[in-house]
C-alpha cells in the first residue's frame, strides 16, 4: 500500500519510520523492496553522485531530473524531494513554482525544506497551495558556507529552546513531519515530545519518530561517512573486486567467453 503523509503522520508514537535516500530509479526500488517508509530524493546527491564537495551547488534542474528517475520507479514508499539551496528565500510565487516543479515533473509526494520560523509563513501558503512540506531544523547543511562547517546543535538551552520554537513554528504552519539533524540527543527528545508531527533523526539520537541514512553510507560505497553513520555492508570493496576481475578478463581475452 503506498504511503502518504496520513500514513507518516499515524505513525507517531507506534511505529518508528525508516527513511533512506534515493537518487535513481535502481535504488529506489531496493529501497522501496526493503520496506522503507519514505524514499529521500536528498540534495545529497550533490556530494555523493554529482561530484560537489556540498550541497549548495545543487540546481533545481538536477534535483528534478533525479526524483523523477525515484518516481519512475513507482516505490509504494513517500517520495520526498529536496529543495535546493536558497529557493526557499525567493518570492513565494518563485517557491511555489519551484515545488510545484518537484511534484508535477518530478513526482515528489512532499517536499523537504530547510528552514527555522522564519519560513513558516512561506510554508504555510504552499500547504495551502496543496504542497506536502516536511521541516528541516537542527543543521541546515545548505548554510555551510555561512556556518564554515558542520556542527552539532541543540547543546545549550537557549539553541534548544530556539530549535523548539521553530518545531512549533513549523507544525503551526502545516508541515506533516519534521525532519532533525545534528541535534543534541536531549533537544531532539524535547523536540519530538514538544510537537504532533513524527520527527526523523540524522545525528540526533535515538528519542526521534524515526530516522534517515544516506544510502551510500548505508551500503559503504562512502569514503569517509559522518560519525553517526552505520555501515551495513562494505560494497565498495566487493564493487572493485568484480570491476578488477572484469578489466582482468578483458585484458587476457577470458571475456567474452566464445563458447556462450
Amino acid at each position: 500500500m503506498k504511503n502518504t503523509t496520513r500514513t507518516i503522520l499515524n505513525k507517531k508514537g507506534v511505529e518508528k519510520i525508516a527513511m533512506i535516500t534515493a537518487y535513481d530509479a535502481m535504488f529506489a526500488s531496493l529501497a522501496d523492496a526493503a520496506g522503507a517508509d519514505i524514499i529521500l530524493v536528498g540534495d545529497s546527491v550533490g556530494n555523493t553522485v554529482l561530484g560537489y564537495s556540498s550541497t549548495v551547488p545543487v540546481t533545481m534542474g538536477e534535483m528534478v531530473h533525479h526524483t523523477a528517475a525515484v518516481s519512475r520507479a513507482k516505490p509504494n514508499a513517500l517520495i520526498l524531494a529536496d529543495l535546493p539551496f536558497g529557493r526557499a528565500h525567493y518570492s513565494f510565487d518563485s517557491l511555489l513554482s519551484d515545488c510545484s516543479r518537484l511534484v508535477q515533473e518530478g513526482g515528489a509526494d512532499a517536499v523537504k525544506i530547510e528552514g527555522d520560523a522564519g519560513i513558516a509563513e512561506k510554508i504555510s501558503g504552499l500547504t495551502k497551495a496543496g504542497i506536502a512540506v516536511m521541516g528541516h531544523i537542527g543543521l541546515e547543511p545548505q548554510q555551510v558556507l555561512k556556518l564554515g562547517g558542520y556542527r552539532r546543535f541543540g547543546k545549550s538551552a537557549t539553541e534548544r529552546d530556539k530549535i523548539v520554537a521553530d518545531a512549533k513554528a513549523l507544525e503551526s504552519a502545516g508541515v506533516f513531519a519534521l525532519l532533525i539533524e545534528m541535534a543534541d540527543a536531549d533537544c531532539a527528545k524535547a523536540v519530538t515530545e514538544a510537537v504532533s508531527v513524527p520527527t526523523i533523526g540524522i545525528g540526533s539520537g535515538a528519542e526521534c519518530d524515526g530516522q534517515v541514512l544516506v544510502c551510500a553510507d548505508i551500503l559503504g560505497l562512502t569514503a569517509n561517512p559522518p560519525r553517526f553513520a552505520k555501515r551495513y555492508a562494505n560494497l565498495s570493496e566487493e564493487i572493485l573486486k568484480a570491476y578488477s576481475a572484469y578489466v582482468a578478463d578483458v585484458r587476457s581475452g577470458r571475456f567474452p567467453n566464445t563458447d556462450l
